[in-house]
């Protein structure tokens, strides 16, 4: 199991003016997620790597969606010079290579720089980071999807490596273990998706295959209305049946761990478990804006998932 050498702290910016404020705004988006992502009760050592796991996850995702921080802070901090800092794929090459120095050299982004230690004490690996990596490439080239397994291997990139390295820092990771974490990472996923069908389709971007939005009669043009039809709830609804079949599955996960990591998986599934219950509360209809649940339905969930139900 990982922990920090003594004294050790966070790295943050240094000798860039902005780079405190990037690295504080990029993590500052962890409490907006629909999971836990380095609650309270953790040991210390591992909110200090869960969090650096996260900055890293986050910021590819901003970079991939163009959600950067105005002002070029993240282009500079990359190298990237201001004309190109709009040129997300170029963006994406800048940060690999960047991340590529985690491991053998020093990184020039301070969310890097905090990577660094904690991909040293456990060990960590470069090919899941180099995944979600490569799923917001993806997500430049490629914005639909015709079947739910072209769906499923995309998320092999953008969700499944999380979970391979929630279980490496927490030093629990068993092929049985990674199996069941990339059921629930998926179901979490399209989980996402479903919330953000409105927003994505801003981006240009649809998540939902296109071999089920035929078979519901499902238009593009209906997506892009103030609210859902009949059609395109009962996609809806037909699509997370199948996110609460993987949280199903994957469940199991939570009673092979003990103490506080069970409690954060827990909080992984239930997390997934409220939001499809936020979404089924608003009859499908994801086009207003993305149904969210609240803490009291998310604490139930927890318990639910903790007991082995659900």
């Amino acid at each position: 199991m990982c922990r920090p050498r003594p004294g050790q702290s966070a790295v943050t910016g240094t000798g860039t003016p902005h780079a405190g404020v990037t690295e504080r705004g990029t993590l500052g988006k962890a409490a907006h997620e629909n999971f836990p992502v380095a609650p309270f009760f953790l040991p210390r050592a591992w909110r200090t790597d869960l969090m650096a796991v996260y900055g890293f996850a986050r910021l590819v995702d901003d970079i991939g969606d163009g959600d950067l921080a105005p002002g070029g802070a993240d282009a500079r901090l990359l190298g990237v010079s201001a004309t190109d800092a709009d040129d997300r794929l170029l963006m994406l090459d800048a940060f690999e290579a960047d991340l590529r120095r985690v491991f053998d050299a020093t990184p020039r982004h301070p969310l890097l720089r905090r990577l660094q230690p904690t991909v040293r004490r456990c060990s960590l690996t470069a090919e899941p980071f180099l995944g979600l990596i490569e799923a917001n490439r993806q997500d430049q080239l490629v914005s639909r999807y015709e079947t739910y397994d072209d769906l499923l291997a995309y998320c092999e990139l953008s969700a499944n490596p999380v979970g391979h390295l929630v279980l490496a820092v927490t030093g629990t990771a068993t092929p049985e273990r990674i199996r069941r974490s990339d059921a629930i990472c998926t179901a979490l996923q399209i989980v996402e998706h479903l919330q953000d069908v409105a927003e994505d389709l801003g981006r240009d971007r649809i998540y939902l295959p296109a071999e089920d939005m035929k078979r519901f009669h499902v238009q593009e043009a209906d997506l892009a209305t103030k609210t859902a039809g009949a059609s395109l709830r009962a996609l809806v609804a037909y699509e997370a049946q199948r996110a609460r079949d993987l949280l199903n599955e994957g469940a199991p996960l939570v009673g092979s761990v003990h103490g506080r990591l069970r409690l954060l998986l827990a909080g992984f599934v239930a997390g997934g478990r409220a939001a499809i219950h936020a979404i089924a509360a608003a009859e499908y209809d994801v086009l207003p804006g993305p149904p969210k649940p609240g803490k009291v339905q998310l604490l139930r969930e927890v318990g639910v998932t903790l007991r082995g139900e659900g």
